[in-house]
């Protein structure tokens, strides 16, 4: 996210692809509700929020850095983190993604989860089984690769691990598609939507 010299603020990051390029899957009207009003919502309320104070100035990684686990600054935390989460979420998807990765993470993966199935079980599982809102996500610890889950808005790096792939599971993620079927929803992210060269840039 980049922001304006004049104003010091944070934009709207534009989507990396058209509202409609991920349909089936996710549709444009929930694109533009996710993106449009949620997303925006976060940086809007951030910009509010860091105005006049010791973060005008800085990146998103070091407000979030600087402000987890403060109770005192739990709201600046949660919107950051949502702009930075968002962000990554929408690299995470391409239009006809999902199948397999490349060869060099098919290896990593392979070699820390057994197989590709136990790899996509366990994401699955992670995705669907958070509770109320919060995110799954695909990381890497230096060794290997890990999944796991994240509540609201918390983010892997803060636990000194590496993002690589992350799925929303907000409901405002997926409820004007599937309703109250989430495990529907993230079958066919990672079916048909992740974007493993995203991955595999983040790993090196």
């Amino acid at each position: 996210m980049e922001k304006s010299p004049a104003q010091s603020s944070f934009t709207l990051m534009p989507l990396p692809y058209p509202e409609d390029a991920l349909e089936p899957v996710i549709s444009a009207k929930t694109l533009q509700f996710h993106h449009g009003k949620h997303h925006q919502k976060y940086v809007d309320t951030l910009n509010k929020l860091i105005s006049g104070t010791e973060y005008v100035n800085k990146s998103l990684e070091e407000i979030i850095r600087d402000t987890d686990g403060k109770e005192d600054k739990s709201k600046i935390f949660n919107n950051a983190a949502q702009v930075w989460n968002h962000q990554f979420f929408w690299k995470s998807l391409k239009p006809n993604g999902g199948g397999m990765p490349s060869n060099a993470l098919m290896e990593k993966i392979e070699g820390s989860f057994g197989s590709f199935e136990d790899f996509k079980t366990g994401l699955s599982e992670a995705a669907v089984s958070q509770f109320g809102s919060g995110w799954a996500w695909l990381v890497y610890d230096g060794d290997g690769l890990k999944v796991m889950k994240t509540s609201n808005a918390k983010v892997p790096f803060t636990q000194g691990l590496k993002p690589l792939l992350t799925i929303d599971v907000w409901e405002h993620a997926y409820y004007l598609d599937y309703q109250n079927l989430r495990p529907k929803y993230v079958e066919a992210v990672i079916d048909k939507l992740l974007n493993w060269e995203f991955a595999l840039e983040n790993m090196r």
